[in-house]
Order: structure tokens, then C-alpha cells, then sequence
């Protein structure tokens, strides 16, 4: 099949839409489908895009969205479709479809392509947090239209089904996302990350992640200041400045990737996952495949990965105190750490990105079978 991914981020960003639709390509490429990704424009003077990957990708014109820079909004242009035109595109996949994705649900519809739309990304909560002049209503109003265009939705959690269900989404499916159980690996935990950042035998404990407003990693000033604890901050993002202020005495190492970041999170103790509003929770997988116990808000994607008791504890969102208590607990409990850090291991076992991409190629070959079924009849 020649699939199109038009996708609201990716490469250079790292967050967890542009990984996903990285993984996805190279799945497809790996199963003799041809991919094609369309994407913004990333900002003039920004790190680097790989020039060596095994797929095209076009570049569409963009602008910063208002409030929060960093995320660059696609804006129309006939580059789109004639990007669908050019590549004989047969599926497209919206990823985390709303600005540019509804241009590309536009461009599908006019070339009478299907599209499967995968959600991704809690608009209505960004609407809220950032207040970017769009209401909650309104956010909700506009992702019902896009992604009721599509053939399906795919949905990462039985919680964002449920929500999308509640707002007039139809034919939502659950697709959840992979892991690379072989990168994350409890073997990668390494002495000398550990004597750096705990010379004094000190317990880690980990936060990894874009550092913004509604990842609410202030939430962990009073663990930075447990004794014996200290707190890592790996990540960038636009609230980087004002954490650094909130919690002095954590170390931040900023954005790290690869093998490095596995490194990071195998060395690790705990790990602390802070956002409300997260539709998955990839870096949860990644802790968990390191065989670290998660303490994690009961809200959104984490309800499905964690297992409260046996691989982490879940904890009221938005409270301080439930994280502090949880982190403390574990952290005077080296026995209950390696019990739940090995049940996580354990609990991903099977989650890998090969098992969900065939999860995927799955709908798409479902989205096609109605035009394949017309295409015969005409015959």
C-alpha cells in the first residue's frame, strides 16, 4: 500500500506524535509499503532533519502556533494534494489531526482517498492550559468534524475512546503505541551515570519529558526536597526556565535521546509521571521496560499502563501531595522498588512497535477494501 502520514509534528521535534509516525514509517517500509510523511515546515534556524531517511517527506509552509511557539501550524496550500497526487497515495493517516490533518482530511476527501485518523493529543486540555483563543467546546466541535471525515479514529487508551465517544466521535477504535523493549532494558542501568547524579548514594528519581505548563512537573517540588531523593529532569521545552526556579535543587540535563536516554532511565530508581492530560504515555512504556516502578496521576493514558500496586501507584492528578507520599514510600523501600520495576518489565513484554504496526496496517487495509470492493464491481 502507499500510505501518506500527514502529520502535525516530526522530525526534528521530539515529542510523542513525531516519534510515532517515525516508528510507523519505518514499519511500513520494513512490511514493502511505501510511506510518504507531510509535515510543517519546521522554524528557520532549528536543529537539523535527517537527510538519510528511507521515505520522502514534504514540507509544508508554517507559522508558530500562538502561545506556545514551539509547535508549528501547516497551512493550506496546494503543495498538499499535489504531494497525494504525485505519490499515488491510497491511504492517508492523519496523525494527531487538526490543523494540517484537516487540510489533509480535505485533500483525501477531494481525491476520494480514505484517511484513518489517529488521536493523539488532548487539544481541548491545550486549549484550556494554554488559552490560545479557542475554547474547550470549540476544540471539541472542530476535532468531532476532523476526525469524523476519516474512515475510523484511533483512539491510544480506553480513556480517550470514551472521551472521544462522549464528544460525537464515531467508529472509534483502541490502537495503542509500541516500545523498544530491546533500547529500554534494566541491563543499561550504568555506575557511573548513578555516581554523577547520586554521589552520596542518593535515591533517583526521574522525570522525562517536553517540559511545558501542562506537563505539571512543579508537581515535584517537595519530592526534589526529600531526603535522600534526588530528582532528574530530562527534557526542553518552553517552561524550562520558570522549573528551573521552582524546583533549585533537582538536576536538569535537558534533551537526551537514543542509547544515551536509555542509559539515563535505566539508572534511575523511580520514575515520576506528572501530566493529567497525557492520551498515552510513552515515556511510562520506556521506565517500564526499564524496570523502573512508575508513580503516575490516575488520569488519562497512565490508567491503562500502570497497575496500581504491582507495576507503580496511581495518584490523584493535579496533587502535589499524593506524588510526594508515593515517591517517599518507594524510595525507604529498595525491596518494593525491584518488585514493581520487574512486574513493569514484565507487564510491556509483547508491546513492541512490529506487533502494533501490524495492528495498524491492519486498518488501513480495512479503510481500502471499500474502495477495492467498488473498483471491482465497476470492473
Amino acid at each position: 500500500m502507499r500510505i501518506a502520514l500527514v502529520t502535525e509534528s516530526f522530525l526534528p521535534d521530539v515529542n510523542g506524535v513525531a516519534h510515532s509516525v517515525v516508528r510507523t514509517a519505518e514499519h511500513l517500509v520494513r512490511r514493502g509499503h511505501s510511506p510518504l510523511v507531510i509535515a510543517p515546515q519546521p522554524p528557520p534556524g532549528g536543529r537539523g532533519v535527517p537527510d538519510d531517511l528511507p521515505y520522502p517527506v514534504v514540507r509544508i509552509p508554517s507559522l508558530p502556533m500562538p502561545g506556545y511557539p514551539q509547535i508549528r501550524l501547516g497551512l493550506p496550500t496546494p503543495a498538499l494534494s499535489a504531494a497525494l497526487r504525485a505519490h499515488g497515495t491510497e491511504v492517508v493517516h492523519l496523525a494527531s489531526p487538526f490543523v494540517l490533518g484537516a487540510w489533509g482530511a480535505a485533500a483525501a476527501r477531494a481525491a476520494k482517498v480514505p484517511s484513518v485518523a489517529v488521536y493523539q493529543t488532548d487539544v481541548a486540555a491545550y486549549a484550556r492550559a494554554y488559552r490560545v483563543g479557542m475554547t474547550e467546546p470549540a476544540a471539541w466541535r472542530w476535532i468531532r468534524t476532523v476526525h469524523n471525515a476519516a474512515f475510523r479514529t484511533l483512539a491510544p487508551s480506553t480513556e480517550s475512546v470514551v472521551a472521544l465517544a462522549a464528544h460525537g466521535v464515531r467508529d472509534v477504535h483502541l490502537w495503542r503505541r509500541g516500545v523498544d523493549d530491546v533500547r529500554f532494558h534494566p541491563r543499561h542501568r550504568n555506575a557511573g551515570i548513578r555516581r554523577a547524579l547520586a554521589p552520596n548514594g542518593e535515591v533517583l528519581v526521574g522525570f522525562v519529558g517536553r517540559l511545558a505548563v501542562e506537563k505539571q512537573v512543579d508537581l515535584l517540588a517537595e519530592t526534589s526536597r526529600l531526603p535522600g531523593v534526588r530528582l532528574v529532569v530530562v527534557g526542553h521545552g518552553p517552561a524550562a526556565a520558570a522549573l528551573r526556579r521552582a524546583l533549585p535543587q533537582a538536576v536538569f540535563l535537558g534533551a537526551r535521546h537514543g542509547a544515551q536516554l536509555a542509559r539515563i532511565f535505566a539508572s534511575l530508581d523511580v520514575f515520576a509521571h506528572t501530566g493529567p492530560y497525557e492520551t498515552f504515555g510513552q515515556a511510562v512504556q520506556e521506565a517500564m521496560a526499564s524496570g523502573l516502578p512508575v508513580v503516575a496521576p490516575a488520569a488519562g493514558g497512565p490508567l491503562d499502563l500502570v497497575a496500581d500496586g504491582r507495576t507503580g501507584y496511581l495518584v490523584p492528578p493535579f496533587r502535589a501531595d499524593g506524588f510526594t507520599a508515593a515517591i517517599a514510600a518507594l524510595a525507604a523501600d529498595p525491596a518494593q522498588r525491584a518488585l514493581l520495576g520487574a512486574a513493569g518489565r514484565v507487564a510491556i513484554e509483547g508491546r513492541t512497535w512490529a506487533a502494533v504496526g501490524d495492528e495498524l496496517i491492519g486498518h488501513y487495509t480495512a479503510a481500502l477494501q471499500p474502495v477495492r470492493d467498488r473498483t471491482l464491481v465497476a470492473a
